[in-house]
């Protein structure tokens, strides 16, 4: 048989989760595949890898705490249970080379680092966004911990022409922008972690005309729930990558009407959310021939972004970002 052949031979004997190191083992053991000279560990892993790339659906994945994935065969996820497919109970290494060398600790990334990558996919969009601490809020009562977005963008509507644009303001200034509300995390492995993310991007997004969950990492066990929730409640859900411009969105928001009473509260607790705002309103306020400097002056005081690839390589390495997929 082929090593593809191997591979899922071995994940159908095996019938639970494994990692690629596991895979390689059970071909070996079962002397499905004679490798020859190639480098077998990481000619399995790369074509594991390639199977999940190509949306192959007889296989799937999810990512360990460890940095690690493990695979399993879609038809098998009901023997393998839903348990340990949204982590509420974790799978245990088969042995101590798995321990040593794929669930070892590597250093890794902060949360906030993350912004950056989100607002270059954000900007690429036509979409300016800005981050909004909120450590800096005047209220700082934890029950209010769920009211404040992680990111704010807002997407205007580019008309060309002088009349038309001034058309549409005397029409319905509502018409001409876009606002949204961003939740960001760094993975989403189990359904509780997607439960808690997914309710605070609603609470959080109530104010905006479109709410979005983000995250870098998804478990795909997660896939069918997070669809049944962006159905039911219109949160969007959007996958970031290391190269921001790979950056996808799974599940579109709704679009709803903006609550200006929400919008009123979080200006009075934070002054940034207030500013932006603001910025906002000179933008659609001004005469064309300030139209230029006004919009200067927005996208200097919303988030930076890459200009580059380089940018984003160098920055993901000194964050410790993963530039690639885990094996």
């Amino acid at each position: 048989m082929t090593i593809k052949e191997a591979i899922l031979k071995s994940l159908d004997d095996i019938q639970a989760l494994a990692n690629y190191l596991q895979i390689y083992n059970h071909i070996i053991e079962k002397k499905y595949y004679d490798f020859g000279s190639k480098t077998p560990v990481s000619t399995v892993s790369a074509i594991l890898a390639d199977l999940i790339r190509d949306g192959d659906s007889r296989i799937k994945r999810l990512r360990q705490p460890g940095e690690t994935y493990l695979y399993y065969l879609t038809k098998n996820e009901s023997t393998i249970g839903i348990e340990i497919l949204t982590g509420v109970v974790e799978p245990e290494p088969e042995n101590e080379l798995v321990k040593s060398s794929v669930f070892k600790k590597t250093k890794t990334y902060e949360e906030r680092s993350l912004h950056k990558l989100l607002s270059s996919y954000l900007k690429n969009t036509e979409i300016y966004s800005k981050t909004i601490f909120h450590e800096q809020s005047s209220n700082k009562d934890a029950n209010q911990i769920w009211t404040h977005p992680d990111i704010v963008g807002i997407k205007f509507l580019n008309l060309k022409n002088k009349v038309s644009r001034n058309f549409l303001k005397t029409v319905s200034r509502m018409d001409t922008f876009e606002l949204t509300s961003y939740e960001l995390k760094r993975e989403i492995i189990n359904d509780t972690e997607l439960k808690k993310a997914f309710f605070q991007a609603v609470s959080n997004s109530s104010w905006a005309n479109y709410g979005y969950l983000v995250a870098f990492d998804f478990n795909s066990a997660l896939d069918e729930e997070m669809a049944r929730l962006n159905q039911s409640f219109g949160i969007g859900i959007i996958k970031l990558s290391a190269n921001p411009y790979q950056s996808k969105i799974l599940f579109q928001a709704q679009l709803r009407e903006l609550d200006f009473t929400t919008i009123d509260k979080l200006c009075k607790m934070n002054r940034e959310f207030e500013k932006f705002i603001e910025q906002i309103e000179k933008l659609m306020t001004a005469e064309d021939r300030y139209y230029k400097s006004t919009e200067k002056e927005l996208q200097e005081f919303c988030d930076e972004y890459f200009s580059n690839d380089t940018e984003f390589e160098i920055y993901c390495k000194e964050r410790y970002i993963p530039m690639h997929e885990p094996l």
